[in-house]
Order: C-alpha cells, then sequence, then structure tokens
C-alpha cells in the first residue's frame, strides 16, 4: 500500500530536520539527478541534453542542484528561469559545472532528451495552476511533446498545476509527466483525482522523514 499525506503534514515533518541542519535539498536533488540519469540511459541519450524548468521555490532548487550533477556528467544542461527569484546557491552550482540559462523555451525543449518541470511544488496548494512566466513557458513547451523525438518529462515532487492534497487540476496548462520523482512521502494528489493522468510513474525518493511520519495518519492508502 502506499500512503498519500497532504503537503502541511510533509512540511511539519520536514520542518524539525530543516531546523537540525538535515540537507533535506541536498538528498532530494541527489535523488532527482539519479532518476534523471536512468531515464537518460533508458532513451540511448546519456550523456544527453536536459531543460530545467525552475521556479521560486525548493523544487527550483533541487532541480537546480540535479543540473548541477548532471553537468558534471557532461549532460547539456539548460535553464529556463520562470519565477520571481531563484534559488541563488542552486544556480551558482549549475552555472560553475556547465549548466546555461538560455532566453528561448520552445527551441531549448525542441532539442532536449528530458524537460525537468522544477516550477512550482507544494507550496502551491492554495491555488497551484501557473499563471504569469511559469504558464507562458509551459504553453511554449507543449508543442515539443508531440512526435518521435519528444522528451521524457520529470517533474519534481509533484507536476506543477497539481493539487498536492486533493489531486484537482484547475487548469489545463500543466505538463504531462512520465515519471513524477516526490520526495520523502507520497503527496496524496499523485494518488487520485485527475493528477494521477498526469503524475505518470511516481518514485519515491527517501531524504529522511520516516520517524518524523511515524505517528501520523495519511489522508489516504492505495494499492
Amino acid at each position: 500500500m502506499r500512503s498519500g499525506y497532504t503537503a502541511q503534514q510533509i512540511r511539519s515533518a520536514e520542518a524539525p530536520l530543516l531546523a537540525a541542519g538535515v540537507p533535506l535539498m541536498a538528498r532530494a536533488a541527489t535523488g532527482l539527478a539519479d532518476v534523471v540519469r536512468e531515464v537518460l540511459q533508458g532513451r540511448d541519450a546519456a550523456p544527453g541534453r536536459v531543460l530545467l524548468l525552475v521556479g521560486s521555490g525548493n523544487n527550483g532548487g533541487d532541480a537546480l542542484f540535479a543540473g548541477a550533477a548532471l553537468a558534471a556528467d557532461g549532460c547539456q544542461v539548460s535553464i529556463i528561469d520562470v519565477g520571481s527569484r531563484i534559488h541563488e546557491e542552486g544556480l551558482a552550482a549549475a552555472r560553475q559545472a556547465g549548466a546555461v540559462i538560455v532566453p528561448d523555451a520552445a527551441a531549448a525543449a525542441a532539442s532536449a532528451d528530458v524537460i525537468v518541470d522544477g516550477i512550482l511544488g507544494t507550496g502551491a496548494a492554495d491555488s497551484p495552476a501557473l499563471r504569469g512566466r511559469g504558464r507562458e513557458v509551459v504553453t511554449a513547451v507543449l508543442p515539443a511533446l508531440t512526435g518521435d523525438r519528444a522528451p521524457a518529462v520529470v517533474a519534481v515532487d509533484i507536476p506543477s498545476g497539481v493539487n498536492p492534497d486533493d489531486g484537482t487540476v484547475p487548469d489545463a496548462t500543466v505538463l504531462p509527466a512520465d515519471l513524477t520523482v516526490t520526495f520523502g512521502a507520497h503527496k496524496a494528489g499523485l494518488l487520485r483525482g485527475p493528477a494521477v493522468a498526469y503524475a505518470g510513474e511516481v518514485r519515491l525518493v527517501d531524504i529522511g522523514l520516516g520517524e518524523q511520519l511515524a505517528n501520523t495518519t495519511p489522508v489516504l492508502q492505495v494499492p
């Protein structure tokens, strides 16, 4: 059985670990990079070309640090910044490893082997619909997902535009993921509602929340 938790339950489990200095983002980024490597190898595209769609929150930071690791492997890593701010340490690490910021999302998507969706995360539970720059970028990228050479889409924690608690998708402008890499525990929204069709295969990366969640009752359980 897979247990699904709300965004608030996950944040509450993370809080004491973050306060203690546990490197949760580093653990998440390492797991994300490993999965992207696996996807590239499965497509016979390693080291390959990876496009990061980077938002303002922690998902953007996860994507950038994973991008740094992939660039260090020899991947051609491109970054589209879609947020009002960017994780500066993650960006510095990615750029130092060879990643570059690019202006044209459509062109970058058309030449990518993997697109990493790090635009929105569980912090967008109240209003997960994409807006502004994020919506513009996803709209530009969607046409690249058709055809024989379409890139694979890997979502960071949850596909952007999906409600992490109830699985609703309030707006159709969403990048459907081939694979979602979720951290710590399954978000309930990945296991129910319309979101199931957008999440693709869901891969859980252990970042050390087990003890914190041991006495937390999940909001649902599914086979």
